[in-house]
């Protein structure tokens, strides 16, 4: 099989997969920890505000959005997941409780409203969030996991997806695995079906190899040997296009002449009143890998004043701004390893201005787990029991 696909596989996981869901939470410092899966980012006005008065009546005041495009829910009270997800599930936010924690799945940003596409990838969406929800068997995915369905734009391929879509032309779209091209070829209209069919072929493969992995490129040869398992005809693979540092972010013009507005979320805090704006202002809004909230489908005479009302809050439109280069791990208060107050700290470095590293994107960490660490080159400042040490590439 002629593909650049990786054939090493990673160290072996040593502990069982608990990754956190909406009713499998995880026991933080500041209390429980729910992940709320949102496939393609998509998320209805309706729901926002469900989620906005769950955060405000259950959790601390804030939704944290996650690299995956999905959102978190922090310090939670003891057996706050049962109202949580009752909650949820009122709000078509929990379609399954057995497959909750496995739908992660990241879209192209502004697909099917802007130019850049080939296809408009929504309806793989849905149709990929059916199929996994309703395939008993691929509940056992773990909860890591990924999906790309990107439409051509490239934004979203390079992500690092276990199994992913992405539009070649209107009738080619290539299925990549692992984070790299596979060589499989097929038709649009019957890419999701192929998309489920890989997901299903990981976990056969790791049945086969006795592996508890929990990504694809965990696994011996496993791109190669998941494509294998699929069959059909294959073709060169060719490189990713490189995963994009940041997304867009301030105003662009959609294809039927309404306007998209992209703002970022400082390290990805958004508060409940934020979120009940955001509701206010479109029927739906669309969460992005970049820890950024695209308010879509603006007419003209409603852009201004929707993005004054969410500057005043403290979202960001510029693309000189350097919140687009900091990212945080939780910290203190929220993290019981961490040594440092990052995010509080990280603030104060962006306000007046000392940023290290001439302010380069940097990820502040309070161990040396590094956790929530972007992709790409960046530096690390690293909290330690004698103030933070800066790392670079």
């Amino acid at each position: 099989m002629s593909s650049p696909l990786p054939s090493p596989a990673a160290p072996p996981r040593e502990r069982a997969d608990a990754c956190p869901g909406a009713l499998q939470t995880h026991a933080a410092a500041d209390g429980g920890l729910a992940r709320v899966r949102v496939p393609g980012g998509t998320l209805t006005a309706a729901q926002l505000r469900t989620l906005a008065a769950a955060a405000r009546e259950l959790g601390d005041g804030h939704l944290e959005l996650t690299s995956r495009g999905n959102l978190q829910l922090r310090a939670l009270p003891d057996g706050a997941e049962v109202a949580l997800g009752s909650r949820l599930a009122g709000a078509g936010l929990l379609p399954s409780a057995t497959h909750e924690r496995v739908r992660n799945v990241l879209a192209s940003t502004l697909t099917g409203r802007t130019d850049g596409g080939h296809v408009d990838v929504r309806p793989w969406v849905r149709a990929f969030d059916a199929g996994l929800s309703g395939d008993p068997g691929l509940a056992a995915l773990p909860g890591r996991f990924l999906a790309t369905l990107d439409d051509g734009r490239g934004d979203v391929a390079g992500l690092g997806g276990d199994v992913g879509l992405l539009a070649l032309s209107s009738g080619s779209v290539a299925l990549t695995l692992g984070g790299a091209d596979s060589g499989l070829r097929t038709h649009p209209d019957r890419a999701v079906a192929l998309a489920l069919a890989a997901a299903r072929a990981f976990l056969d493969e790791r049945t086969a190899q006795g592996s508890t992995a929990w990504r694809l490129a965990e696994l011996a040869d496993g791109p190669e040997l998941v494509a294998a398992r699929l069959g059909g005809p294959v073709t060169a693979g060719a490189p990713l296009p490189a995963a994009p540092v940041t997304g867009p972010v301030g105003a662009a013009a959609q294809l039927d002449g309404r306007t998209a507005l992209i703002g970022v979320v400082p390290l990805g805090r958004l508060s409940a009143d934020q979120a009940d704006l955001l509701a206010r202002l479109a029927p739906e809004v669309q969460l992005t890998p970049w820890r950024s909230v695209v308010v879509p489908d603006l007419a003209e005479d409603a852009v201004d004043d929707a993005a004054v009302d969410l500057y005043r809050t403290g979202i960001v439109f510029d693309e000189a701004s350097p919140w687009l280069q900091v990212t945080t791990c939780a910290g203190r208060p929220g993290c019981a390893r961490s040594l440092a107050d990052v995010r509080a700290d990280a603030v104060t470095a962006v306000t007046t201005r000392t940023l290290p590293a001439d302010g380069a994107r940097q990820h502040w960490v309070g161990c040396e787990r590094r956790c929530g660490r972007p992709q790409g080159r960046v530096v690390d400042v690293v909290a330690t029991p004698t103030g933070y040490r800066i790392e670079e590439d």
